[in-house]
């Protein structure tokens, strides 16, 4: 019976190794349910003991991950991210509205620019919140 006993060490170790291909931490705690199988079978526990101790203590790890900050990722809306579209942030003028649309010169250019929902179109310098597409979605610069 030594070798079931290595079974879930030899589990343990292919999906660590599995994790470092990931990078997402999952595999990772499923091998910390491998190892507790591994130790329920070192003292001793029948089979079905092990395979319980090895569900419960992944179940367990892996909720415990998905509820931290490192398992719970958020992913972000690229067109009202800064990090990814640097024009979000920059200012521009607007000269003439139309119904909450216009075109405005920016970089260099024309652009289509759109009134962020409850903005007015009072001001005239305003601040790039988001991209839709082709279009500026701007709000007054306060």
């Amino acid at each position: 019976m030594l070798t079931s006993g290595l079974i879930w060490w030899v589990a343990a170790g292919a999906l660590i190794v599995a994790e470092l291909f990931t990078g997402t931490f999952y595999l990772l705690m499923i091998a910390l349910g491998m190892i507790a199988g591994g130790l329920a079978d070192v003292f001793g526990a029948l089979p079905h003991v092990q395979m319980g101790a090895a569900a419960i203590f992944a179940l367990i790890a892996v909720a415990a991950l998905r509820r931290s900050r490192f398992g719970s990722w958020k992913r972000r809306d690229a067109s009202r991210d800064a990090a990814v579209n640097l024009d979000i942030g920059a200012t521009l003028e607007v000269d003439q509205w139309r119904d909450g649309h216009a075109r405005a010169m920016y970089r260099g250019a024309q652009w289509d620019v759109e009134l962020a929902p409850g903005e007015t179109e009072g001001a005239r310098y305003y601040r790039i919140t988001a991209l839709d597409g082709n279009r500026l979605i701007v709000a007054a610069k306060r």
